[in-house]
């Protein structure tokens, strides 16, 4: 599975820590090609981070000031399911029960704090019980817009 990485000017720091500890575990990483400056724009990581995992079929981890930006910009592409997590339980939650491809953090947490978090969000089966299957199926919907109530 391919893992990638993209953060705005606020995150690179931590997105190569990240980068370093998965490609010393043994997962392939790819980094976003876009350049990071001061005054950046995070949509254009989350873009580009997004697009790759859909064509890929992978898994994203974005990073910028709080995560929220990215994971706004992310939750736009068709497709794509990313949570701003701040915590290996949310970690969890977003990808056993909502399905989250993407994960969006802050750039605030340390490497310490992240570890777990990309761990178990690397490590936890995707959704599976009816409950959250059917509720997914609702979120497709209206991503879809052929949601009705």
């Amino acid at each position: 599975m391919k893992i990638f990485l993209g953060a705005d000017h606020r995150g690179q720091d931590l997105k190569n820590e990240v980068k370093k500890y998965l490609e010393e575990n043994g997962f392939t990483v790819e980094d976003s090609q876009i350049e990071s400056h001061e005054g950046d724009d995070y949509p254009d990581f989350a873009y580009d981070v997004c697009m790759k995992v859909l064509k890929e079929d992978g898994l994203g981890i974005l990073l910028c000031g709080t995560g929220i930006g990215m994971s706004i910009a992310a939750n736009k592409i068709k497709g794509i399911r990313c949570a701003k997590v701040n915590n290996e339980n949310e970690s969890f939650l977003a990808k056993n029960h909502n399905a989250a491809n993407v994960i969006a953090l802050s750039y605030k947490l340390t490497i310490d704090e992240v570890i777990p978090i990309v761990d178990m969000f690397i490590a936890t089966k995707p959704a599976s019980e009816e409950r959250h299957l059917r509720r997914i199926e609702k979120i497709n919907k209206i991503e879809n817009n052929t949601y009705t109530l």
